[in-house]
């Protein structure tokens, strides 16, 4: 197959802006917090950050991490039957007995909603056997996610050495864990009550998250304090189909700080889509197949936010071979489009082929030589 490199940069022409669009900015908002971050959750797009990237413990924070394993590894309907080591777990409880039987999903409301430290143990023990082979799977998942700078060491959060992430790893982490129905339900949920075995009442389960209460499109995510980690909050909403979501470590006014840091994005930043799944991106030719050529798609969406006066700045580069050999099945990836902002690299996406194409047989090519010489 000949191959070559075809790098195609193009500037995206969008709508024009108009007049209101070119007000003044105002400064970004000061976060007291020992770091913090504000990502957009569809390109992972950094708009603010204070010491994003310095490793931190998060307290209970990482059962976004641990939420997010248990929907990878597990299904919500699957039965758990409560450990013994996963009663009287140390800190914040639901009050799990042993032998009680729960649905993975419902003990993931219990984690969530009431940060339940029984709960995380027994979601470990059921995926993975033992709370280290359950944080392997999270270090693992962590780093196909692309949160490099983070440790996971148990389900829960409470205080390890060798604990840690940082805002940047946890908005990289939630913002993958926004995109799966099943977390987004749960992290959005205010109330939720579960059986309680032997109990005359159930257990009733209101989520700690306040920005559910008082913020205009909040969606998520998760609280946590621990002395060492100090007060901890990921908070994420969205507004006008734009996902935001804002990490701050150790910050005494979290819910506040969150807030006024989703203000800034919101009031400052537009989403734009620029691929959708399946938009066509050229032609190219198939060597040895039954087709000439197949058309070539976007293999996923792809949207950023953006200020005013940033549309013009956005650029692409297109990189394929000259030609693809067969056999190319629907949705096998054949190149990337490189996105950037003025020189920022902002991601990419896959190219794939939008059909199958089969590879010509002897007789293909027989009967094709058979029609050349008629």
């Amino acid at each position: 197959m000949k191959t070559g490199k075809i790098i195609l940069a193009a500037v995206l022409l969008f709508f024009c802006a108009n007049s209101t669009a070119l007000a003044e900015i105002p400064d970004c908002p000061e976060c007291t917090g020992e770091a913090a971050v504000l990502m957009d959750g569809s390109s992972g797009r950094v708009l603010y950050e204070k010491d994003s990237h310095r490793k931190l413990p998060m307290a209970s924070t990482t059962k976004i991490m641990t939420a997010i394993t248990a929907l990878e590894y597990g299904k919500p309907e699957d039965i758990v039957v409560i450990p013994p080591e996963a009663s009287g777990v140390e800190g914040s409880s639901i009050w799990l007995s042993p032998g009680e039987h729960h649905t993975l999903k419902d003990l993931l409301y219990g984690l969530m909603l009431r940060s339940g430290n029984d709960a995380a143990t027994a979601i470990a023990l059921h995926i993975g056997g033992t709370v280290e082979n359950f944080a392997d799977k999270m270090n693992a998942l962590a780093r196909k996610i692309g949160a490099e700078d983070s440790n996971f060491l148990n389900p829960h959060g409470l205080p390890d050495d060798n604990h840690y992430t940082t805002a940047c790893d946890l908005a990289r982490i939630t913002a993958y864990g926004l995109k799966n129905p099943g977390f987004r339900e749960i992290v959005s949920t205010k109330y939720h009550t579960i059986p309680w075995d032997g109990h005359e009442w159930d257990r009733a389960m209101k989520n700690e998250n306040k920005l559910l209460w008082n913020y205009e499109g909040a969606n998520g995510v998760k609280t946590g304090y621990t002395k060492k980690a100090g007060r901890c909050f990921v908070g994420s909403a969205e507004r006008d189909h734009m996902q935001l979501i804002a990490v701050v470590l150790n910050c005494g006014p979290m819910f506040e700080e969150s807030a006024a840091l989703l203000d800034y994005g919101f009031e400052n930043y537009k989403k734009y889509d620029i691929y959708n799944k399946g938009d066509r991106i050229r032609t190219v030719s198939v060597d040895k197949g039954k087709r000439s050529e197949v058309s070539l798609v976007a293999g996923k969406d792809y949207a950023i936010a953006l200020k005013p006066g940033e549309k013009g700045k956005l650029h692409m580069e297109i990189v394929l071979p000259e030609s693809l050999k067969a056999p190319l099945f629907a949705g096998e990836k054949a190149g990337t489009v490189k996105i950037f902002l003025g020189d920022h690299s902002m991601g990419s996406i896959p190219i794939v082929a939008a059909r199958n194409v089969e590879k010509q047989s002897f007789w293909d090519l027989f009967r094709k030589m058979v029609n050349i010489w008629r």
